[in-house]
């Protein structure tokens, strides 16, 4: 058995301060250890695959962070673990509970996913080790990790047993500042019809200056669109992980606040990932911009309708805290959003499109590990990236 303090204060002298996760009665003593702890950054996710996601955005700042979820979650990470960080190379150290080890007694929902966990690691091409369970064990294991995140640009994953950190006690409750709800401020459209999404794209490149501010988008065609439009360094086109983007963008703003950081979200994205609303809400920083284009439809795979038509996302993200959330069906909102004087926390805005892509629309012929290094230097991130 370890003592908490024991690897968090090894894993800080590694680089590691930044935490995210859901919680496992398994992680409890972490947990409470990095919460007392104001020089330590966890934040509380609604699922696994935010955190992943998340921390991501903190690898893509050059930053070394922690994903932490009991191995049940694990299935609600796959998307982000296979299509985001093994696909743009942006590692991170993941800590996954094992419940449910096969000859350990545990409740029935583990059954399954207990002793499938280490395969299903070693499917996802995720190196993997026993959690450290003497303290001299440690250090080897986290050199292991690094060593690894450096020379393969992936993540690595321990694995964690029964009884394996004594208990630690709860200081506090780790919550961040409760925000005040916010407004959903409805504007109306000065134009009669809605703006296509390349108008909208057109809109924010212009607001989006080359030094000082990054692009996130979302997959589909926001980001095919956003790369035919202009292809500019400071841009990232994401690619599967559909709904990460702005958990990306999240990890990516808190790491860099000298940064201006804008997510381009869809409908369909959105929708995907509701609580992120709030996770952003709760934790957001004022150089976050979330921008939604609805369109009402998943248009990459031939215009198939969502839900959105009866949805107000500025709604959402005013309860969950966001200090100012537009709704409009024109592209004047754009200017609102990005004009709004400092705010205390992130702002958004929804901006319903009319369906339809640019024709003979291309993929991106950079590959996203590309994407992902070519933003790294702009940002100045490379040379500090684990």
């Amino acid at each position: 058995m370890i003592e908490a303090a024991a690897f968090v204060e090894a894993a800080r002298a590694c680089g590691f301060s930044f935490y995210a996760g859901v919680p496992c009665s398994f992680l409890t003593p972490f947990i409470n250890y990095v919460i007392q702890d104001s020089t330590l950054s966890y934040l509380s996710c609604a699922n696994e695959g935010d955190a992943v996601a998340v921390v991501t955005g903190q690898a893509l700042a050059g930053k070394r962070g922690i994903a932490m979820m009991q191995n049940s979650g694990l299935g609600n990470a796959v998307s982000p673990l296979t299509s985001l960080t093994w696909t743009f190379h942006l590692p991170q150290l993941l800590i996954i509970t094992w419940r449910g080890e096969p000859g350990v007694h545990d409740e029935p929902q583990h059954q399954l996913m207990g002793p499938i966990t280490p395969q299903l690691l070693d499917t996802m091409e995720i190196p993997w080790e026993i959690f450290p369970q003497q303290p001299q064990e440690i250090e080897a294991a986290l050199q292991r990790a690094v060593q690894y995140m450096e020379r393969e640009r992936r993540p690595y994953a321990l694995l964690m047993k029964k009884g394996t950190v004594a208990e630690y006690p709860l200081r506090g409750t780790g919550a961040p500042q409760p925000r005040a709800a916010g407004h959903a401020l409805k504007r109306a459209a000065v134009a009669r019809t809605r703006p296509s999404r390349a108008e909208a794209l057109h809109s924010v490149i212009a607001r989006t200056p080359l030094h000082g501010s990054v692009v996130l988008a979302t997959t589909g065609f926001s980001g095919r669109e956003l790369y035919a439009l202009d292809d500019r360094p400071n841009q990232l086109y994401m690619v599967g992980s559909m709904g990460c983007v702005s958990a990306m963008a999240l990890g990516l703003a808190l790491a860099r606040p000298d940064l201006r950081v804008v997510a381009l979200d869809g409908d369909g994205a959105a929708l995907m990932r509701m609580g992120l609303f709030a996770t952003l809400g709760a934790y957001g920083p004022s150089n976050l911009v979330h921008l939604l284009l609805d369109n009402g439809v998943h248009d990459s795979t031939g215009g198939q309708a969502t839900v959105s038509a009866g949805v107000s996302f500025a709604a959402i993200a005013a309860a969950c805290g966001y200090p100012l959330a537009l709704e409009s069906e024109g592209i004047e909102v754009i200017d609102e959003l990005f004009a709004a004087p400092p705010l205390p926390g992130p702002r958004f805005a929804h901006l319903r499109t009319r369906p339809g892509a640019s024709p003979n629309l291309p993929r991106p012929s950079v590959t996203p590990q590309q994407v992902g290094a070519r933003l790294a230097a702009h940002i100045g991130a490379s040379g500090a990236r684990a």
